[in-house]
């Protein structure tokens, strides 16, 4: 049943210069950003600050999750000229930091973790200073491709759990919640000082408790830093709105949540896993 947006999930329309600078220097490298594929409501705030998290290894994934805006279907071969055009990219940004995401792709023997690494490697090149964060795929558990992510050594790693076990079947069916938790901890295993990240959307038909032991899961990782914001269908065939969370339900779980030992939270409405991604490593 559709259900009107409350008013604190409201975003003035806004533009500016910067926003279509921004876009045309991306469309120019040919690259995409997951603000772009995923209807991110926070797009042209980012965009106007000159940021963006980049979306590399193609616009297509190859996993079925019910709550994502990503492309579906039968992927491209990886473009062996983007980890160069993403490193032109946060040169002209003059980005402190920066983010590297991807769509899944289980149909790459390593799943795309050499790609990754070679982008870390390309924006290191133009700014050791640029802190750099990557949001990875799960690999399908395989402890060789996630290796081969830690030994680029980006400064934070993120993986999200996206939502709680019981609503896998219906949201993620094609993850495993249990694989995911593993994919954090073995992070710590083999560099005991990468930063790690998780984030998990609300409003999905989650129950508190249940999203504390989340919690509870993530720090038994090891998870060092926090993300939680209200789950928007982007579009009538994609998994429905149960609930909208209210801004004090969200102030609450942040607050249990630094009780429990995260490194950082940020959790509102509007809050997205790389949404001022600078933040966390700042404080």
């Amino acid at each position: 049943m559709y259900q009107p947006k409350p008013e604190w999930l409201k975003i003035k329309a806004r533009s500016s210069s910067m926003t279509d600078d921004v876009a045309q220097l991306l469309s120019s490298l040919s690259l995409h950003t997951v603000c772009e594929e995923a209807n991110c409501p926070n797009l042209l705030e980012c965009f106007g600050r000159s940021t963006a998290t980049f979306m590399i290894l193609g616009r297509v994934c190859t996993r079925n999750c019910t709550f994502c805006n990503v492309s579906k279907g039968v992927a491209k071969p990886p473009d062996p000229d983007e980890p160069a055009h993403v490193a032109q990219a946060v040169a002209a940004l003059k980005l402190r930091h920066v983010v590297i995401t991807s769509a899944t792709r289980d149909d790459l023997e390593d799943g795309g973790a050499g790609h990754f690494a070679r982008t870390i490697e390309a924006v290191r090149s133009v700014n050791r200073k640029t802190v750099i964060e990557v949001l990875i795929p799960d690999f399908q558990g395989s402890t060789a491709s996630l290796e081969t992510v830690v030994s680029a050594a980006p400064r934070i790693i993120n993986h999200n759990i996206e939502t709680v076990p019981g609503m896998y079947p219906e949201v993620r069916p094609m993850a495993v919640y249990e694989r995911s938790l593993a994919l954090l901890e073995k992070v710590k295993a083999i560099d005991s000082s990468m930063l790690t990240k998780s984030g998990i959307m609300l409003g999905l038909g989650e129950t508190e408790p249940e999203v504390l032991d989340v919690f509870s899961d993530l720090r038994k990782a090891g998870c060092d830093f926090l993300t939680a914001g209200q789950y928007l269908a982007p579009s009538k065939q994609h998994h429905p709105v149960v609930e909208y969370v209210h801004p004090e339900v969200f102030a609450g779980y942040k607050e249990k949540a630094l009780a429990m030992g995260f490194r950082h939270v940020a959790a509102s409405p509007l809050v997205r896993s790389s949404y001022m991604a600078d933040q966390a490593i700042e404080k």
